[in-house]
């Protein structure tokens, strides 16, 4: 039987994996950390919300990381002993080399904000598949603009489309121009004063919280295994060249493997300038 492995007992991979097994979407989560005592204790809680919530997806927890052997996709997230930190730096990596060696076409998520460089280490260093490893944190900030725009014009989140790129935090490039409410331009929908509050306030929408985090990582990962029909996603990518800043955001459409396209996107001249400067890594 597949099943979804989560590397970290954190904050975040209780979340996902609460989140995941909740959509009843997947048929098993396999909840990993060397703080065995407390991935075992969390995967038996969500197990037991099961009849009260309705899901009958299995959660399991292992300690050892030989456990993501099988899995369907693997999601990075962060350790029990620091919950509510991402793995970083070079615990991270090796972890990642790992699971890379365990787990030969196995996609690999990295779900939290501050995982974009190790995605970019990942690809740069270890030689993993560019298409293979990616972040979803960014669809946890396009998931925050939506539900701000939505405000502004007082209509559901559903009925906005935005898209974002750039170099998170850092340099996000939000692309206004092309950004839709019900199908009408964004910028002829709402007045120049309500633009320039959502401008200010995209700032403030980083870091996501570990709740946001979980759904955008969730969704990810059932359009990994679950199919169905085609939709966009914002992740972290590396950009390809080891000259470059590392991963950035970009659109994606994803399958079984990974991504299968990276979407091209329809920037203002303005927006343009602003994402060169970005991937130039200057202000």
């Amino acid at each position: 039987m597949s099943f979804i492995a989560i590397l970290g007992a954190g904050t975040l991979g209780g979340a996902l994996a609460h989140k995941l097994a909740g959509r009843d979407r997947v048929r098993a989560i396999r909840l990993i950390d060397p703080a065995s005592g407390v991935a075992a204790g969390k995967a038996l809680d969500i197990q037991q919300a099961g009849p009260v919530e309705r899901f009958d997806t299995r959660v399991t927890a292992a300690r050892e990381i030989d456990a993501v052997i099988g899995a369907a996709a693997v999601v990075v997230t962060g350790p029990a002993d620091t919950p509510d930190e991402d793995w970083q730096g070079e615990a991270a990596l090796a972890l990642l080399d790992q699971v890379a060696g365990l787990t030969r076409r196995t996609p690999i998520v990295c779900a939290g904000a501050s995982q974009g460089p190790l995605v970019a280490n990942g690809v740069r260093q270890l030689g993993i598949d560019r298409l293979r490893i990616f972040g979803s944190a960014p669809g946890a900030l396009v998931s925050g603009l939506r539900a701000l725009v939505a405000l502004e014009a007082g209509v559901s989140p559903g009925e906005v489309a935005i898209n974002l790129l750039g170099v998170l935090p850092a340099h996000p490039v939000v692309l206004w121009s092309s950004a839709t409410v019900g199908g009408y331009s964004l910028e002829d929908t709402l007045s120049p004063p309500q633009l320039a509050r959502l401008r200010d306030r995209v700032e403030l929408l980083w870091p996501p919280g570990p709740f946001v985090l979980a759904s955008a990582a969730a969704r990810v990962v059932e359009a990994l295994v679950a199919g169905g029909a085609r939709r966009a996603f914002t992740c972290f990518v590396d950009e390809g060249s080891r000259e470059g800043p590392g991963a950035q955001s970009v659109g994606v459409m994803l399958g079984p493997g990974g991504i299968e396209e990276i979407l091209p996107a329809t920037l203002s001249r303005f927006e343009q300038v602003r994402l060169e400067n970005a991937l130039g890594g200057r202000a």
